[in-house]
């Protein structure tokens, strides 16, 4: 064991991984445009401490006007091949996570697809937060069933199209954003050494954007009752956020045999830091040992967790082999957790692009 910049460094589990695969590139993308608590103070009942007491939440991105999920998607994508080192036509996968996509057809990753000349394999993934989890798991598995060369996971998601802008309790937590990482064959130790994926289905309405789709189309009643704006239940959200990222984790840890203190990066979905808070110390992982910046993004859904394993690459919190614990939770309720001992051939991940307003 060694002490690195102050963090205890413990050498990785000799647990073959399931499914071998390391991250070739990572990049991310976000809006230009800032909305701080101060802002929204002036458009609804609530004030900057009450937002950073119950959420940690201080500012969150917003995309303009007239773009969408695919032009986070394609930015992030841009960036993380630049990383990587590699050419749209060495993909063979591509796999867009998101809950807001474009439109309801084409799929997102097809417009994606379209704008980076992919030929290859191309559908969205729509497991809310989790989504960009379910997606590692899914890229992953596909890469190593098919001998693919590399697969292009993305997590964007545009969940400002879905405020209430009079609701004050849905309005201070999201923002936008798009995070994309390259996976490809290892040779190596590094992949996914366990995971779990499921849903608590009788929980579908607790969050939840209720008109819109086939059973449901948009109407001028629908929209004037504001049904095509997110409605949650924000206490019974919180409630089984912590209950299944606990358990999730757990079993995850349990089936790799790793215990806590051997987890190098712990990186949660980034809906609120008071779940966080609250997970840690069940779990038995200290906070120097997670990711957190849902201060400067809010919840960017299946933008969360790549967004966040993206920064924390280029803060070099990441060494090779380290065992690293991704976490999503969300509506369905949906959740996911992997484990994965890091491999990373990338040049290092750039700052997010920047989509100019």
């Amino acid at each position: 064991m060694t002490v690195l910049e102050g963090r205890v460094h413990r050498p990785p589990t000799t647990t073959p991984a399931r499914m071998p695969v390391l991250l070739a590139g990572m990049g991310g993308a976000l809006p230009a445009r800032r909305v701080t608590n101060a802002e929204l103070e002036q458009q609804v009942d609530t004030s900057d401490e009450w937002i950073v007491e119950r959420t940690g939440i201080r500012e969150r991105r917003v995309l303009a006007p007239g773009l969408g999920a695919s032009d986070l998607a394609e930015a992030a994508a841009r960036s993380a091949l630049a990383d990587a080192g590699m050419d749209a036509g060495d993909v063979d996968l591509l796999l867009v996570a998101t809950c807001t996509p474009d439109q309801p057809m084409p799929s997102t990753a097809s417009l994606v697809a379209g704008r980076l000349g992919m030929r290859g394999a191309a559908f969205d993934l729509n497991a809310a937060c989790s989504g960009w989890v379910y997606g590692l798991v899914t890229a992953a598995a596909m890469l190593t069933a098919t001998g693919g060369r590399a697969a292009l996971l993305i997590g964007a998601d545009v969940m400002s199209r879905w405020l209430d802008p009079a609701d004050r309790t849905t309005l201070p937590l999201f923002g936008d954003g798009g995070a994309a990482a390259v996976l490809r064959p290892s040779d190596g130790g590094s992949g996914l050494l366990s995971w779990d994926l499921g849903v608590d289905g009788d929980g579908a309405a607790f969050l939840q954007v209720p008109a819109g789709g086939s059973r449901c189309p948009a109407t001028a009643d629908t929209i004037g009752s504001g049904q095509h704006y997110i409605k949650m239940q924000g206490r019974e959200v919180f409630r089984r956020a912590v209950r299944s990222v606990e358990t999730s984790c757990r079993l995850v840890l349990g089936e790799a045999g790793v215990k806590p203190a051997e987890v190098a990066l712990f990186v949660p979905h980034q809906a609120n830091s008071r779940i966080v808070d609250a997970i840690l110390p069940r779990l038995g992982i200290a906070p120097d040992r997670t990711v957190v910046n849902i201060d400067r993004y809010g919840n960017t859904s299946a933008a969360s967790v790549p967004l966040a394993l993206c920064e924390a690459a280029a803060a070099g919190r990441l060494n090779e082999g380290d065992l690293v614990l991704v976490a999503g939770f969300g509506a369905g309720m949906t959740w996911a957790t992997a484990l994965l001992r890091w491999g990373y051939t990338g040049a290092g991940p750039a700052a997010p692009v920047t989509l100019a307003e």
